[in-house]
């Protein structure tokens, strides 16, 4: 595949190199091309026997929560803990589907580390293990159990600041957002459209919400710009925007990130009240799973598209998990697994959480200490995933 002149694209040029780009990330390894799937993970479970996988009660679910999807997160008020961050997929749905496809991401990072198959079986159980201690949670102690590669990414977000942020992502602490690899150009329409939006009062609001300042402070619009960022979302519209906050010796400058949202393919409750804007389908599973974050986004409109905003913070980072020794996955299934219960145990309440519980003890086998569905599930996931992973290489190569 012929590589382009220059790193950046015009508008014009954006869709298809956005394809051609997101087909060369999933075609890194085959726990990158799970991250990018989304789609068939759920074309697997619809084709699943009815019966096979449980019933939890219908709760907001991540309905993407692969590793990547889990990391450090602020909150409004500077308070730093491991979230969910990406809820794209959110709908109420089924708990045991953010479960299946922790798994097969847990499953398919073993597989990268070249860990032994046991290992994977032993993950699974962990995972049971910190999902079965988010329901069961006394106190509120947070720091049990953390894996030491999650203490040192609590330790490097609560450590970073604007500059740490903005020598990152814009690669100075300049008022312009650079052109190049991760950030395009926009057209007039759409930088006319940025600016319309930060007009509006809730933009003014998101905008002087965090770091102490003044709620009447006034914003203006630095620079714009289309932002190569994802892999699954690739293609959909993507903003970076520098936002200049106050005037004179309290200026102080944000970066607020704007995404696309659209219709989720994560299957819904049937009667589940879901909010017809996808944004606001977004914002609110982010609220009822990952406070700290989903309090800190909007719900828009831009170009008539539905979008959510926030403003990301320098404490805001990704958990990167390549490579795993053996301790290293026990521990981290075993955390990640634990948070993505909180953010389940947490809209059940007591009743329910007990009887999803005892509905996940039921289906444990004698053999593994972990529901037979889950370990099932897992297992028939990794086959089709490898094959479709080592077809999209072949293709990619094919094209190049």
């Amino acid at each position: 595949m012929t590589k382009p002149s220059v790193l950046w694209a015009s508008p014009a040029e954006r869709s298809a190199r956005l394809i051609s780009l997101r087909n060369e990330k999933m075609a890194t390894s085959a726990h990158a091309y799970v991250r990018g799937s989304v789609g068939e993970f759920y074309d697997w479970l619809g084709r699943a026997t009815d019966g096979s996988i449980p019933e939890g009660p219908p709760v907001w679910i991540c309905g993407d929560c692969h590793v990547g999807n889990l990391g450090p997160v602020a909150s409004v008020k500077g308070a730093v803990d491991i979230e969910i961050r990406d809820f794209d997929q959110s709908v109420i749905g089924n708990p045991a589907h953010d479960l299946l496809r922790l798994g097969l991401s847990l499953a398919m990072a073993a597989r990268a580390s070249d860990l032994p198959g046991v290992t994977t079986a032993q993950m699974i159980e962990q995972m049971m293990v910190g999902y079965g201690e988010a329901f069961n949670e006394i106190s509120d102690d947070r720091d049990g159990g953390v894996p030491d590669l999650v203490k040192h990414a609590l330790h490097l977000a609560a450590s970073r600041s604007w500059r740490h942020l903005a020598d990152e992502r814009i690669e100075g602490v300049a008022p312009t957002i650079p052109l190049g690899k991760r950030f395009w150009p926009l057209d007039r329409a759409e930088r006319d459209a940025v600016r319309k939006l930060f007009d509006e009062e809730r933009m003014r609001r998101l905008a002087t919400a965090l770091r102490s300042r003044e709620d009447d402070a006034a914003i203006k619009v630095l620079d714009a710009a289309y932002w190569r960022k994802g892999c699954s979302s690739l293609g959909l519209l993507r903003l970076a925007v520098l936002v200049e906050v106050a005037r004179g010796k309290e200026i102080s400058h944000c970066l607020m990130d704007i995404k696309e949202a659209v219709a989720a393919v994560a299957p819904r409750h049937p009667d589940a009240k879901i909010p017809r804007d996808n944004a606001e389908r977004v914002v609110e599973g982010a609220r009822h799973m990952s406070p700290h974050l989903g309090n800190r986004m909007l719900p828009l409109r831009l170009m008539d598209k539905a979008v959510f905003v926030r403003e990301l913070l320098p404490q805001d980072l990704k958990l990167e998990i390549e490579t795993l020794t053996h301790a290293e996955a026990m521990s981290v299934a075993c955390f990640l697994a634990k948070i993505v219960g909180r953010a389940h145990a947490r809209q059940m309440g007591t009743l329910d959480g007990g009887i999803w519980m005892k509905e996940l003890s039921r289906n444990r086998s004698k053999q593994l200490d972990a529901p037979s569905w889950l370990w099932t599930g897992v297992v028939e996931l990794v086959g089709p995933h490898e094959r479709a992973y080592l077809e999209h290489c072949r293709r990619y190569a094919l094209a190049a």
